[in-house]
């Protein structure tokens, strides 16, 4: 049975997707799932009939479900699919169903059917049955037959059929900071490049937030990078930018072409196009990535992609353990590069298990790596970590001393991300250790250089949401935020501008002022997991119980999906201290009891408390 619902097309049989008559990539288990509803549209399918259906006799989390419901909706909108509290899913969307015509034609077992129906059982004898097992090979034979011929005239019709595994990417012209010229691509086998000679590599990742979305329709993968030379040999930083994710990494090699097979050797790897491509649950990359490091072994790429979603995860004894194996396979590959790279991730570890001393070893090591090869940004980085450690120590001097040499670092290095990153968070750290004067002193030279370097306005944000952060009361901090959206309204998913929106809401909310936080998401279309939580806060304050149970279930799958672990606790947490009839306490209590981090829980003691969680 075929089935029809918009742009699409579903083939139940064979577990096809199609928009527009081209195949989509879907998971089986999607797939499955998208059968089960779609053949029964007037069924609410709850978990567990999901679970029984779909995954049968194995054993898995009802997570595996809100995770694939997630997928479908994201394919063909939140519409498609409703929740029903407490009950389960169903489909929402009308259909056409597509019957195959078989009036032309009878199965062996319709021509048995006939046979048995004109001749009583006992006068079957063995000549009747013989000539059915013939019938059946005939039938076998001829659809064979026909199968190969379709598939002849199919390739006789499409010969550039093999051409879909090229890969389309558009590039900024790659930057080689030593020749003063840019570097080109060329198309091959494997790859459809496109020149985006407007723009250049240097000011593209300075204002990616708002070029990307400009390009994303026409070239939603979009590559850039830097390449250098130092001591003989060639380095080249790239970043490959995707509807959902971004995909970055180093690599060496004698000279410019050496690395230039390399990263089109690296970037033909199917699973950088999956994370790319669609949103995916941490666990679920964390799988991709094992696999794809299983079959890539000293791909040092990929290892560091496993290892940070390892961290992501909050894994951190897994995190170690590849960190470690990033360290020693890059030392059989002579890749002082990733050696580093092993030690940063090495230092991460250890500070987030609040093992400083061990970690600042690892950063003065990595600091020796990145100097044996002239990388004055990840060196940045390094001083940047070791601020962190100064903090927890309480050495405001050493923190000082940390970030503006990783500043110094990072404006050699012609990085003015990383170099506005460093003066920012001094001035964070400085207001944490009450030393009134540096931080504003910090924050202003901040804003200079975003004026100098002349970049866009949502870099300007971060100022007043500094001036914010600074401020005593909700009242006092709201005119800043006001201005952080002002400056960003061409940019609203700006990380500044998202946490602005949901502290101008709480506080509105506080006040009563709901008209003012209705207008607060008016404006905003993008479907994620911070604007469906504003839209959850805003329908608990107009006591929408209905709308706030299907808000609140959408974030916390969107949160779950996108690896959002605090907002998924928050919203656990919010869900159990409602007094709804439609939430599932349960499912809520068992998930913070088992996703709940020291962190969290302190900084959410009373409510677990007062919910004697």
């Amino acid at each position: 049975m075929r089935y029809r619902f918009n742009e699409f097309e579903f083939d139940s049989t064979s577990l096809v997707l199609k928009k527009n008559g081209q195949a989509l990539a879907i998971r089986h288990n999607e797939a499955k799932v998208l059968k089960l509803l779609i053949e029964q549209p007037d069924n609410v399918f709850s978990k567990e009939d999901i679970l029984s259906h779909v995954w049968q006799d194995k054993v898995v989390s009802e997570q595996a479900v809100f995770q694939n419901i997630s997928h479908l909706r994201s394919l063909f909108g939140n519409q498609a699919i409703k929740t029903f509290s407490k009950r389960g899913y169903q489909w929402q969307l009308n259909v056409d169903a597509i019957h195959v015509d078989t009036r032309n034609a009878r199965s062996p077992e319709s021509v048995q059917s006939v046979i048995s129906a004109n001749i009583a059982p006992q006068q079957v004898n063995l000549s009747v049955k013989a000539k059915i097992k013939n019938y059946r090979l005939i039938i076998a034979l001829a659809s064979l037959m026909i199968f190969i011929i379709a598939v002849i005239n199919l390739m006789a019709l499409h010969p550039q059929k093999e051409k879909s595994a090229v890969i389309s990417i558009a590039y900024v012209p790659i930057s080689n900071q030593h020749e003063a010229k840019f570097v080109r691509l060329d198309d091959n086998e494997h790859f459809d490049f496109t020149e985006l000679p407007q723009l250049n590599a240097e000011n593209f990742q300075a204002s990616v937030e708002l070029q990307y979305p400009l390009l994303a329709e026409a070239h939603p993968l979009v590559l850039s990078g830097f390449i250098r030379r130092y001591n003989k040999k060639t380095y080249l930083d790239f970043i490959l930018k995707g509807p959902f994710s971004e995909w970055q990494g180093q690599i060496s090699g004698e000279d410019q072409q050496a690395v230039l097979n390399q990263l089109q050797l690296h970037l033909q790897q199917s699973v950088i196009y999956d994370l790319l491509n669609k949103v995916q649950a941490p666990e679920l990359k964390q799988a991709n990535l094992s696999i794809a490091h299983q079959q890539a072994p000293n791909d040092v790429i990929i290892l560091s992609q496993l290892i940070s979603t390892y961290i992501m995860l909050g894994e951190l004894d897994k995190a170690m353990v590849m960190a470690n194996k990033l360290e020693n396979t890059s030392v059989e590959l002579n890749n002082e590069q990733y050696v580093g790279n092993a030690l940063l991730f090495q230092s991460e570890v250890l500070t987030r298990k609040a093992l400083f001393e061990l970690s600042a070893n690892k950063l003065d090591s990595a600091i020796v790596q990145f100097k044996n090869i002239n990388d004055l940004t990840r060196q940045a980085d390094a001083w940047f970590a070791q601020s962190w450690i100064d903090h927890n120590q309480a050495d405001y001097q050493a923190i000082k001393a940390s970030l503006l040499k990783s500043a110094q670092l990072a404006f050699d290095a012609q990085d003015k991300q990383r170099e506005l990153s460093a003066l920012t968070y001094l001035s964070v750290l400085a207001y944490k250790n009450h030393q009134e004067d540096d931080k504003y002193l910090y924050l202003r030279q901040a804003e200079n250089k975003m004026k100098a370097y002349q970049l866009p306005s949502y870099h300007f944000a971060i100022v007043p949401y500094h001036y914010a952060i600074f401020a005593k009361s909700p009242k006092d901090k709201a005119p800043h935020y006001k201005q952080v959206l002002a400056l960003a309204a061409l940019t609203p998913d700006f990380w500044a501008a998202q946490n602005s929106r949901q502290q101008l809401m709480e506080y509105y909310i506080s006040e009563n002022r709901l008209t003012e936080a209705q207008a607060l998401i008016s404006g905003v279309t993008k479907d994620n997991a911070q604007n469906s939580y504003l839209k959850t806060l805003l329908a608990q304050a107009q006591q929408n119980e209905e709308a706030f149970v299907s808000y609140a279930q959408r974030t916390f799958e969107q949160a779950e999906l996108a690896g959002n672990i605090t907002l998924s606790l928050d919203m656990a947490l919010l869900m159990c201290s409602t007094k709804s009839t439609q939430v599932n306490y349960d499912f809520y209590f068992q998930y913070i009891d088992k996703k709940s981090t020291a962190y969290w829980r302190r900084n959410n003691a009373e409510k677990l408390l007062a919910l004697k969680i």
